[in-house]
């Protein structure tokens, strides 16, 4: 050991007597200075811009940890961009300089072994390693004091990953030096093979028998993990791995050199200790055994509590099997259904769910088909069959039909036409199956809500119901109009319909059906026509007896739905709410969303940055009044809600109108495509403060809590109008008694806001990018002239 030591502070000595070592200190350093002082100085402008101009501004969208640090434009991501341009330059004289000079000779005659010499040089480079370590640990303590509320652990983690990305790169380096006695040879040779090794994870990805391996000898993505705070035994493994493997290999060229052996003992030396570090990567990256750290404050890369809890119903004896069913003719073969997406789908998708469920079996089905009513393909490529369809598209985008089942054979196999043949998994347990979609949005992917709802559905015998009324010519979830809720209820596609996120849902007459007594809420979607007696009292029955519901209407038709309410002290006003407007016709109305609102669904009012900002109070025309630092919601017209005294209900508003505007509610004819409406009191129109348009009702009654969620829009729910997705999430969360859907919010970022003023970030950046990088260029300058002269 001591012999180690003896080389490693010779080789350390003559690292920082040369120009190579300064040089890339320095240079490291101003590139460390460039990533975090001129964005952390923009960053205190900005800052200081809005906290003067704008006081209700609650912080930087984002963790200013990961904004400053991890994220693209941040120092640990641009240093591990670059990496690879030191330590090559660092390395690549480690070894082919003692064989260049001869020197080599007299250290295989000194008491030194191989693995004393080898050992030592990696020992010194490691040392050098910490001094770049260790101007990153600088910028990191920096962050600490400059960002309120850092996140230590995340940043801890990414050190950790970055020392061993470039100590892997430097055990490569090493190698390199050894084969050759050219340093520029070396140096290239190390830009190859880190090249190589970063990018092998994207090469053969259509072949299974090379695609694990190749994914696993990748270093793209490792040092990823550690920069978004999860450290993991396999990737700690391979870093390893790479090291001692590399460092083998340097061991067996200086011992080969000097031994007189057949070409194939030694290529057998080579090939055993490839094959004893695959072996021992193979196992440490089975799911069953890795061990996972997640360093962040928050555990933002652990699923959530509720999820992990229902993974633990799994029994541990009992496999969960997932099939991927993949059509080449289908939406989503590009993006998940290609061979080369595999590893991508198994361990981004499924990774954070195989941390707790290790056991679960993934198959891959890839077939062509059409749905037979379908002819979109046929018109596209007239004249075609099936196969030659496939053939045509594979050869376009990828895939191989000769591995992909045809038409009659899948059909054999299961019914996918209800999904209408696009990519979807299967999920399987105990006999039980559900299926698991893909979406049409830009995350693709099932997200935690989806994936947990279908978990549920394997466990649970029964699911939530919700019954929409219909003989009325209410909106249907069957239909997929503009003003229908297809959207809501029943669309596949839709990551946030009731279907996708564990709820069963149907339309009930409730003319020939009475509604079910394990009903989670019952949905009364605008009826056109008047309701009979038979119907009014069943809704009233229920609702009286304590049961969950939900009620909109229209203007012009509320005297259909106040009949229903009157058991509850509750009443829609006549007549429209209408609002003084330049640019929009006067039915449009800016519904502001109540600081209530978060009520709805706690878990994900903890992780809204804007509830804060509801809350704060601002100045309207010269008073003060509770209003919210957002933008208003459009309910294209609507009808206003009032609680009538000796309501047994307590009341929050969701939604209502804003005092500062112009509103009240017109009793005659509102004509929209003509002059402006103006407000006449003779002919029953009347102003108040401010109108209720979407409310919530709750009561203690049979030893649980009712809720009833009343609306004066219903086309703010409707397919055509998107921004209604979070209110109906929030507002269907509530309703079924806060179970469902598990939402599994992360909490919000904390550390949003700097510490410092910009006149500290300007003068950080002169320090660090300037005066620190010229006094280290004088003190290297200063040692390698007194080393001259000596």
């Amino acid at each position: 050991m001591k012999l180690i030591f003896k080389v490693a502070r010779t080789e350390l000595r003559n690292l920082f007597y040369s120009p190579v070592a300064w040089f890339l200190t320095i240079a490291f350093m101003v590139q460390c200075a460039i990533f975090y002082t001129v964005l952390v100085e923009k960053m205190s402008l900005y800052q200081e811009m809005l906290e003067k101009n704008t006081p209700e501004w609650g912080g930087f969208n984002d963790s200013l940890t990961g904004l400053i640090f991890l994220n693209q434009q941040g120092i640990f991501v641009n240093v591990l961009q670059n990496l690879f341009l030191f330590v090559p330059l660092l390395t690549m004289g480690l070894i082919s300089r003692e064989i260049n000079n001869g020197t080599i000779k007299l250290l295989y005659s000194s008491p030194l072994k191989t693995r004393h010499l080898v050992l030592g040089k990696y020992l010194a480079t490691m040392a050098y390693n910490l001094v770049l370590v260790g101007i990153v640990a600088g910028f990191v303590i920096l962050g600490m004091l400059n960002i309120e509320f850092v996140d230590y652990g995340r940043l801890l983690s990414a050190l950790l990953g970055f020392f061993l990305l470039v100590c892997a790169y430097t055990a490569i380096g090493i190698y390199m030096s050894s084969i050759t006695t050219y340093q520029i040879v070396s140096a290239i040779a190390t830009f190859t093979i880190i090249f190589a090794l970063t990018y092998i994870g994207t090469l053969w990805q259509k072949y299974d028998m090379v695609r694990d391996l190749t994914y696993f000898l990748s270093m793209n993505g490792r040092a990823s993990k550690f920069l978004s705070g999860l450290i993991t035994t396999n990737d700690v493994v391979y870093f390893l791995v790479i090291i001692v493997m590399f460092l083998g290999f340097t061991l067996f060229r200086l011992k080969g050199a000097r031994e007189y052996l057949p070409r194939y003992k030694k290529m057998l030396r080579y090939a055993s200790l490839t094959l004893v570090c695959l072996v021992i990567g193979y196992f440490a990256s089975k799911p069953g055994l890795i061990a996972y750290w997640d360093a962040t404050r928050d555990d933002i890369n652990t699923i959530h509590p509720r999820t992990q809890q229902i993974i633990e119903r799994f029994d541990k004896n009992e496999p969960l099997e997932v099939t991927l069913y993949a059509n080449v003719l289908g939406r989503g073969w590009t993006q998940g259904g290609l061979p080369e997406k595999r590893n991508e789908y198994r361990w981004v998708l499924w990774d954070p769910y195989l941390r707790f469920k290790p056991d679960i079996k993934f198959n891959y089905v890839t077939y062509y088909d059409i749905p037979d009513n379908d002819s979109t393909l046929y018109k596209a490529f007239p004249k075609k069959s099936k196969k030659e369809i496939a053939e045509t598209i594979a050869k376009g985008i990828g895939g191989d039909i000769n591995k992909s089942l045809p038409p009659d054979e899948i059909r054999k196999m299961i019914d996918l036409t209800p999904e209408r043949m696009r990519l979807v998994m299967q999920l399987k347990y105990k006999g039980k199956t559900t299926f698991l979609r893909t979406f049409d949005d830009g995350p693709f992917w099932p997200n935690e809500m989806n994936v947990s709802a279908a978990f549920l559905r394997l466990q649970q015998d029964a699911m939530p119901k919700v019954l929409f009324t219909s003989g009325n010519l209410e909106r249907s979830i069957y239909k997929t109009g503009e003003r229908e809720f297809y959207g809501l209820g029943l669309a596949k596609n839709e990551r946030s319909s009731l279907v996708n996120i564990g709820f069963d849902t149907d339309t009930i007459n409730l003319d020939e059906k009475d509604i079910p007594a394990d009903l989670s809420f019952l949905v009364v979607p605008d009826p056109k026509t008047e309701l009979s007696q038979v119907k009014q009292e069943k809704v009233r029955r229920y609702i009286e007896g304590g049961g969950n519901a939900f009620v909109m209407t229209e203007p012009g038709k509320s005297q259909l739905v106040n009949p229903l309410l009157t058991g509850m002290g509750v009443e829609y006003f006549p007549g429209i709410v209408v609002q003084a407007s330049k640019h929009e016709m006067p039915q449009m109305i800016n519904a502001y969303p109540m600081p209530d609102l978060y009520r709805l669904a706690p878990e994900i009012a903890k992780n809204d940055p804007l509830e804060k900002l509801h809350k704060k109070k601002v100045k309207i025309e010269g008073e003060k009044k509770t209003r919210f630092s957002v933008n208003a919601h459009v309910f294209p017209g609507t009808v206003a809600i009032r609680q009538l005294p000796g309501s047994p209900f307590s009341k929050f508003n969701i939604y209502q109108t804003n005092p500062a505007i112009d509103t009240w509610i017109k009793m005659g004819q509102l004509v929209t495509d003509s002059v402006a409406p103006l407000f006449a009191p003779q002919e029953g129109d009347f102003k108040d403060s401010s109108f209720s348009l979407m409310a919530a009702f709750h009561r203690n009654i049979n030893n649980k809590e009712q809720r009833v969620l009343i609306s004066g829009d219903a086309d703010f729910f409707s397919n055509g109008r998107g921004n209604g997705v979070g209110i109906a999430l929030r507002s269907i969360s509530w309703l079924d008694n806060n179970r469902l859907p598990n939402f599994a919010a992360k909490p919000p970022a904390i550390d949003r806001f700097l510490t410092i003023s910009p006149a500290i970030g300007e003068m950080q950046v002169w320090l660090f990018l300037y005066i620190l990088p010229a006094l280290l260029l004088l003190l290297g300058i200063i040692l390698l002239v007194r080393r001259k002269r000596k």
